[in-house]
């Protein structure tokens, strides 16, 4: 997989996903940064990953929604490792209710971790990444959410749909650094969605065991150049997420479409 002694930062990384994808790549001798708010609960995962596997891991606890907590990730890697090869953000929170009852403080609250805290966090880990100039990898995660929306989620489904044009716009931007950037769509039930309705019954089918190994993917070298793209994970499932445009229709002679045009053509416009 080439990821034997090469630099990995998880961000969420005490619990669930994000402790999986550490499990993952500690197994494969990777130096883990394991990220996350819970100290105490960090410091115990972080512990129990290094003992199993044998590698060094650093446990930072920050906030990734400020300049601050992802700058001091960052540096923790460095100054421990000397570099970072691989950025995993899996930082979220839910704050889940119905649009017309969502008060403006969760909305800003989880746009701020998930999207404003893979923006900073990733920023400030890729200027480590261009400084090292070898190349990296950043896996990103979105949501089913924030492809398709979720009733109960406006809040999740905009920070998740942000994360996803800011992984296309990283992808395209950070190409000539040999760095790619992909992102992760999972169904998992996690301490965070474990009180979800569709969780209830799903028992061992939906876990992140599932979702680690799309991550050790998507940053090792069997990735290959391959970026820009959203791997979805719904426990033995795995597809592609993609933005797809229709073939559309043109009006005659180039002229302006009318509103009842639009009507009257609608199904032709729309034709994938």
């Amino acid at each position: 997989l080439g990821l034997r002694g090469k630099v990995a930062v998880i961000t969420g990384a005490s619990v669930g996903i994000g402790l999986a994808v550490a499990e993952g790549l500690a197994a494969e001798g990777v130096k883990i940064v394991m990220a996350a708010r819970q100290g105490e609960r960090l410091d115990e995962a972080a512990a129990a990953v290094s003992r199993k596997h044998g590698v060094r891991t650093v446990a930072v606890a920050c906030d990734v929604a400020t300049a601050e907590g992802a700058t001091a990730i960052v540096k923790s890697a460095v100054d421990a490792f000397g570099r970072v090869d691989v950025l995993v953000n899996n930082a979220g929170i839910l704050r889940d209710k119905t649009f017309l009852k969502m008060e403006e403080s969760n909305f800003d609250a989880v746009v701020a971790v998930h999207l404003k805290g893979t923006f900073l966090v990733s920023q400030a880990a890729v200027k480590q990444m261009v400084l090292q100039n070898e190349g990296g990898r950043v896996v990103n995660t979105t949501s089913v959410s924030g492809m398709m929306g979720n009733f109960g989620q406006s809040n999740y489904a905009a920070a998740k749909a942000g994360i996803y044009g800011l992984t296309r716009t990283m992808s395209i931007e950070l190409q000539k650094h040999r760095i790619t950037v992909n992102a992760l769509a999972p169904i998992a039930k996690t301490r965070m969605t474990e009180d979800l309705p569709m969780f209830q019954t799903t028992g061992d089918s939906l876990t992140p065991d599932h979702v680690a190994p799309a991550a050790l993917f998507l940053a090792s070298d069997l990735c290959g150049d391959r970026t820009g793209h959203v791997l979805a994970v719904a426990g033995a499932q795995m597809y592609i997420y993609k933005v797809v445009q229709s073939a559309g229709k043109f009006k005659d002679e180039n002229g302006v479409w009318t509103a009842q045009e639009i009507a009257d053509n609608w199904d032709a416009i729309a034709k994938v």
